[in-house]
């Protein structure tokens, strides 16, 4: 999954959207209880039902590695089922020293180790280079970094400043583009923070970032589009409280389906203004 497929697929599509299957066992459909993997069930029927509108899809694996063995199976099995043309996220939000890194790095991009290979992991900056370089060692993988997040606790460091002015958030920009190139470097974004994507640009205008926050969290499409887009799209808007959970009965992939085409309408329109 290099640039140039996921941008073809954006043009393809005509959508950017980004589905979170941040699968809750206290959330899903009743009736599903009765399936031998009642996530895998839930996940494998929600892929169906909207693959063709979404380009990506991101597994917070805190939801799967919180069901011990079984969670990890159904997270395997999960990603096995998702179509070879969408773009997988692991959003594990990693980052330790190397030698540990490298061990996360095996877990979700060697198969041959782990049973997967996601096209991308999230990672955590805060211990420097050596705990992200590990990631960038895969070919034709991604490192989706955090930078400026959407959650109230993000002030307290992201949003500190240098003598110079600079916000830490900036500072984690400029250097990790020091370890890697749009090609294979994602930034995280959140939707709640509107004109902060036109300094984000500043310092990332090549870049993609991954927006969450669209839907459940409030934040505007509208908004991300306007200060977030650039001449290739440049953006993975990411919805999951608001797909998959929007309906608890025996419609809920069809009624998945509805709220991820209101999305993709949207985004079709936004991209007229670059495709």
């Amino acid at each position: 999954m290099n640039r140039k497929f996921l941008i073809d697929q954006i043009r393809q599509k005509q959508s950017f959207l980004c589905i979170g299957l941040d699968t809750d066992i206290n959330k899903i459909p009743r009736f599903l209880l009765d399936a031998d993997d009642p996530i895998f069930e839930f996940n494998r029927q929600i892929i169906e039902a909207t693959k063709d509108l979404c380009v990506s899809y991101k597994l917070n694996t805190a939801f799967y590695e919180s069901r011990g063995v079984k969670g990890w199976e159904s997270l395997i099995k999960t990603w096995e089922h998702l179509p070879k043309d969408v773009f997988s996220i692991a959003d594990a939000k990693r980052g330790d020293i190397g030698n540990t890194s490298e061990m996360y790095a095996s877990a979700f991009f060697d198969r041959n180790s782990s049973g997967m290979s996601f096209d991308s992991i999230t990672v955590a900056p805060y211990m420097g280079a050596d705990s992200v370089t590990p990631f960038l060692k895969f070919q034709d993988k991604w490192v989706i970094l955090l930078a400026l997040t959407s959650n109230s606790g993000s002030q307290d460091f992201q949003l500190t400043s240098s003598a110079d002015g600079e916000h830490l958030f900036e500072t984690v920009l400029k250097r990790a583009n020091q370890w890697a190139g749009p090609e294979q470097l994602m930034f995280v974004v959140g939707a709640t923070r509107g004109e902060a994507f036109l300094k984000i640009r500043e310092h990332a205008p090549d870049n993609f970032l991954l927006v969450p926050g669209v839907g459940a969290q409030g934040g505007s499409l509208a908004d991300v589009c306007k200060f977030g887009m650039n001449k290739d799209c440049g953006l993975l808007v990411n919805s999951s409280r608001a797909i998959i959970y929007a309906s608890s009965e025996r419609d809920f992939a069809e009624a998945a389906r509805e709220e991820a085409k209101k999305v993709q309408a949207e985004m079709a329109e936004a991209l007229k203004a670059i495709f």
